[in-house]
């Protein structure tokens, strides 16, 4: 088949946006062959472009050269089509076209294409890996479109909403040296500098913080940025985040512009209103009660401590815990004793054991009696006061775990998020959450080690700097995430600025002078000419879109998305390069048999 040319024909119309206000119109209109409908004297093909479907309609009427060339309309083909727009005869509801067709006058066959490997349909159950495959083809579908759509207009109001608030939007450099940032760098060999290597930024942490003692007081950046860490469903090894910084500030200016980012984002975007200031809770709140340092609030079933109750206890598992220091909590789940069976607790418990736990403890009250895994060497008084503490009534399920502290909270927090997604009773909203006053350090059980849980530069709150070096466990950080329904969506923190607070900082983390001048010296000795006390955070955009769009995975929204083994199915990256190349960069490669 020989291509029509354009010849000078321009698209008036997108697809989608025709409406029965443009009766009587004509129009040309381009795109997709969703499906072809040929009915002998009458033939309909559905016309999809990135704002939706609109009939084109061909029949007697039609000129029977043009009529022919719809007979060879095939799924995908490219065409351009001109006509008048009409009222259907026979309405269709599904679509928002649906009240009208174009009266083919003039048709032009652009490209043709072969029998896609799966049919291009919204929620398409087709192979995931053939889709990432073909993933041209793949963002042709409706939802997909839909989704990067709607993170174009994320990023449009993002960058709006910031610049109506003095930020400057300034980019920082894509090579850099490689700097400890808690994940492995992505390193590239350096052609001129034989044997050195530049780094992908993990963030431009370094940088914003260079371009606040430079003067600017509010950048923002929608950055790209790297990392080089197994991958999940809310993970990619490049990913982009929305980057801030700003000058003479305290936590409480962070949150207020952070607030008024994402108010004026819901609003513009979905319509939906979120209400300001958001709610906080600190680090130690967020375990105590849900386990997780990213706790999803729109549900209740908060951890229970019932360690009081059980340290005299009969039942030995739990007693001894208590008397070890360890700890005995639990969650209840209302309304589940007809959805737990014993059977099904059996999986929690595999579950809760391939956590950490070594078992886990229940009650589960469907009967007048509670059917209890530990009843028998507990007093009355004792089960009553358990009953009481976790509201435990006819109908419910409590699950108790009995360990350290660290493992018992994180247990409990997963197997809360495990019973909620199983009874379904996680509502559709949108739940923000501040988690403030991080801890500063983490204690590393391998190394014997305290280990900064933050990037070396985050601020400690004034009244921990005394503990520094005496008493790690009690120093928490000007430090702050914000949480959406489960999700760390962003990180952030006031910065340190003195310098001999830093040095104090660095001596704590086990860095000689001489190790934090070689990683860190050009950002310390900036320190010194004038630092102006600054702090920010990045939101990651990716989440972001991901959340506000419904979906379950980051490969959902973003366009050339990579897989579990950080390789692009579509490219084959990554791949091998050719020996020439490997030697003007003097590498070789070791191959390794394991």
């Amino acid at each position: 088949m020989i291509l029509d040319r354009l010849n000078g024909i321009k698209r008036t119309d997108y697809c989608g946006t025709l409406t029965r206000q443009d009766e009587g119109k004509e129009v040309t209109v381009a795109g997709w062959v969703q499906c072809q409908r040929d009915l002998g004297g009458l033939i309909f093909v559905d016309l999809r472009d990135r704002t939706g479907i609109v009939q084109l309609a061909f029949d007697d009427n039609t000129d029977k050269e043009i009529f022919e060339k719809a007979t060879a309309l095939r799924s995908e083909y490219v065409v351009m089509a001109s006509g008048k727009v009409r009222v259907r005869s026979s309405i269709n509801t599904e679509i928002p076209t649906g009240e009208i067709e174009i009266e083919v006058t003039e048709l032009k066959i652009l490209g043709v294409s072969e029998t896609p490997p799966f049919e291009i349909l919204p929620d398409s159950n087709a192979n995931e890996e053939l889709r990432l495959r073909y993933r041209y083809l793949d963002l042709r579908r409706p939802d997909i479109q839909k989704n990067i759509l709607l993170r174009h207009k994320i990023t449009k109001v993002t960058r709006d909403y910031f610049d109506d608030n003095g930020f400057i939007e300034i980019e920082t450099p894509t090579l850099i040296k490689s700097t400890p940032e808690g994940a492995r760098d992505y390193l590239v060999p350096s052609r001129i500098k034989q044997g050195s290597f530049f780094a992908l930024p993990q963030s431009p942490q370094l940088y914003k913080q260079l371009l606040m003692l430079s003067g600017f007081d509010r950048y923002m950046q929608i950055a790209r940025c790297y990392r080089d860490e197994d991958l999940r469903a809310d993970r990619q090894p490049e990913f982009t985040q929305i980057d801030l910084e700003m000058s003479f500030v305290e936590p409480e200016d962070v949150y207020a512009i952070a607030e008024g980012y994402i108010k004026r984002l819901f609003k513009e975007v979905l319509d939906v209103e979120i209400e300001t200031p958001l709610p906080r809770l600190t680090y130690t709140q967020a375990m105590e009660d849900y386990g997780s340092d990213k706790p999803d609030t729109r549900f209740d079933m908060k951890i229970t401590d019932l360690s009081d109750i059980v340290e005299t206890c009969g039942f030995g598992v739990f007693a001894d815990t208590v008397k070890n220091g360890g700890t005995v909590r639990a969650i209840t789940a209302k309304g589940a004793a007809g959805v737990y069976t014993r059977k099904e607790i059996d999986k929690l418990t595999e579950e809760a054991k391939g956590i950490g736990a070594k078992g886990l403890a229940f009650i589960r009250w469907s009967e007048d009696v509670p059917n209890c895994s530990f009843a028998k060497f507990m007093t009355e008084e004792e089960m009553s006061a358990i009953y009481e503490r976790t509201g435990a009534e006819k109908g419910d399920v409590v699950l108790i775990v009995a360990d350290r502290k660290k493992t018992v909270l994180s247990v409990l927090g997963a197997l809360r998020l495990t019973v909620a997604k199983r009874l379904d009773i996680i509502p559709d909203k949108y739940n923000f959450l501040w988690i403030t006053e991080f801890p500063f350090f983490e204690y590393n059980e391998e190394t014997g080690n305290w280990d900064a849980m933050h990037h070396p530069f985050t601020s400690p709150l004034d009244e921990c700097v005394q503990y520094l070096d005496s008493a790690p466990e009690k120093v928490f950080a000007k430090a702050y995430d914000l949480v959406l329904n489960g999700v760390e969506l962003s990180s952030g923190s006031i910065r340190i600025t003195d310098p001999e607070l830093q040095g104090k900082m660095f001596k704590a983390l086990g860095l000689s002078d001489e190790e934090a001048h070689e990683k860190f010296g050009f950002l310390t000795d900036a320190f010194k000419y004038g630092a102006p006390p600054h702090g920010g955070m990045g939101i990651g955009l990716d989440r972001l879109v991901m959340l506000m769009c419904g979906c379950d995975s980051l490969r959902d929204v973003i366009a050339f998305p990579k897989v579990s083994n950080s390789s692009e199915l579509m490219s084959g990256a990554p791949a091998e390069v050719d020996e020439a190349q490997l030697k003007d960069l003097s590498i070789g490669i070791i191959k390794n048999d394991k």
